[in-house]
């Protein structure tokens, strides 16, 4: 999310400087072109280009001396142990104190354990010293909490703005720094550096315990009678829990939620105490992405061999082209392995489907053109545009009117009346 935060930052007023060392993405943003799927990215990256503030370079060297505050966003991805990968963050931690020559607040964006600040800083340290220099800079923590699909909005609308500092002239440079948000009203939290480190984590670590226990709560009423819709509305309802992150599905997938909680897992092992709750909505959640598989082998009493199977919804959520841990992923795998004939489409991943997967199954122009004479239709991803599909469509469409809805975003009854065979979850 680093090109929204510098595109954001420019928005607001500020001189940006965006580095990638990828120079095929470097020149596609210079043209207001985004790498990434974002909606409203794009009409910004080009309003702040042309209005001179936004930059792009390959080479952070070239504009150190000419900033102060140097944001790093770069990606933590996991280890091969699950604990997240620091080299890249210690790259630009080196690549700084190889270069500067006047003071630095260097902000780590990226999702990092904590202790990760001290790491940064010794880095730092240790390149000056090589250099004989004393030069003096500030570490500070500011960790971002986008929503995929959502990042424009949710940087220039924050809920909260954290941050981990350990000088007042970091927090003053901060204070500057997020005015324009200050004076509209949105928080500004100080703390002190390891506490904002572990905010992110504790966030992202919630929001899946949630989406889990929902998940889990969802079997349950099947097997009780209960209605997990029903449930949702009625504890939603209760001050203390809220709506929010209650919605049963096919499991949480994407960058952030899968890496950050198996990272903060093994941050506490590393620490010699074990997360169970965590340990279990993992768990939990891994269990959870074969759970359209199962009900649609089920209804086939295990015979899936040639069946052909639409499948609606690539990406892990809407307004995204992401497919990093996307539920359609495992379940993808499932149905090959069970020899079905899969139908697929997505309205921004079929991209990334086609580099992830290949040419294995069949990728469709339409939702329409994955219904035809299609034996079952699985709907993965809770796009807006297919709600729109009505029972008549189904019935008219399919082979057979079988639906297996992974979001809940179809209306049951009406399904059901119109003579289409629907399972939800829960």
């Amino acid at each position: 999310m680093g090109l929204v935060t510098g595109t954001c930052l420019a928005e607001v007023g500020f001189n940006v400087y965006c580095i990638d060392i990828d120079e095929n993405k470097i020149a596609q943003m210079k043209r207001g072109k985004s790498p990434i799927f974002e909606p409203g990215l794009e009409k910004i990256m080009k309003n702040n280009i042309e209005n001179g503030r936004l930059h792009f370079s390959t080479n952070l060297k070239s504009v150190l001396d000419e900033v102060e505050v140097v944001f790093s966003a770069v990606g933590t991805p996991p280890d091969e142990d699950g604990s997240a990968d620091l080299q890249y963050v210690l790259e630009v931690a080196r690549t700084i104190g190889e270069n500067m020559s006047n003071y630095k607040l260097i902000i780590t964006k990226s999702t990092v354990p904590v202790g990760t600040a001290n790491l940064v800083k010794q880095t730092v340290l240790d390149e000056l010293k090589k250099r004989e220099l004393d030069i003096p800079f500030d570490v500070a923590s500011n960790p971002e909490f986008l929503k995929e699909g959502d990042a424009v909005d949710d940087f220039l609308h924050p809920d909260r703005i954290v941050v981990g500092v350990e000088s007042e002239r970091a927090k003053t440079i901060f204070e500057k720094l997020y005015q324009p948000f200050v004076l509209k009203g949105y928080p500004l939290i100080f703390t002190d550096i390891a506490s904002a480190e572990m905010i992110k984590y504790a966030a992202n670590a919630m929001l899946a315990t949630r989406i889990s226990f929902m998940n889990d709560i969802a079997n349950l009423c099947e097997i009780v009678g209960a209605d997990v819709n029903m449930v949702k509305k009625g504890i939603g309802s209760d001050s203390r829990i809220g709506s929010k992150f209650l919605n049963a599905g096919t499991g949480y997938g994407g960058s952030c939620l899968p890496k950050d909680v198996k990272a903060l897992i093994k941050t506490a092992e590393k620490n010699n105490y074990s997360l169970e709750v965590l340990k279990a909505v993992e768990k939990v959640n891994d269990k959870q992405k074969s759970v359209l598989f199962n009900k649609l082998n089920k209804y086939y009493n295990g015979n899936l061999k040639g069946k052909k199977i639409a499948l609606l919804g690539l990406s892990f959520k809407p307004n995204t082209d992401d497919m990093r841990e996307a539920p359609s992923l495992v379940l993808i795998e499932l149905l090959l392995a069970a020899g079905c004939e899969i139908f697929v489409y997505d309205p921004v991943a079929m991209n990334e489907a086609k580099r992830k997967i290949g040419e294995i199954i069949h990728y469709c122009n339409s939702a329409e053109e994955t219904l035809n004479h299609a034996d079952a239709l699985l709907l993965v991803t809770e796009w807006n545009d297919f709600k729109a599909i009505t029972p008549d469509k189904v019935i008219s469409l399919m082979k057979t009117p079988v639906l297996f809805d992974g979001r809940n975003i179809f209306n049951e009854a009406a399904m059901r009346t119109a003579g289409v065979t629907y399972f939800g979850i829960g």
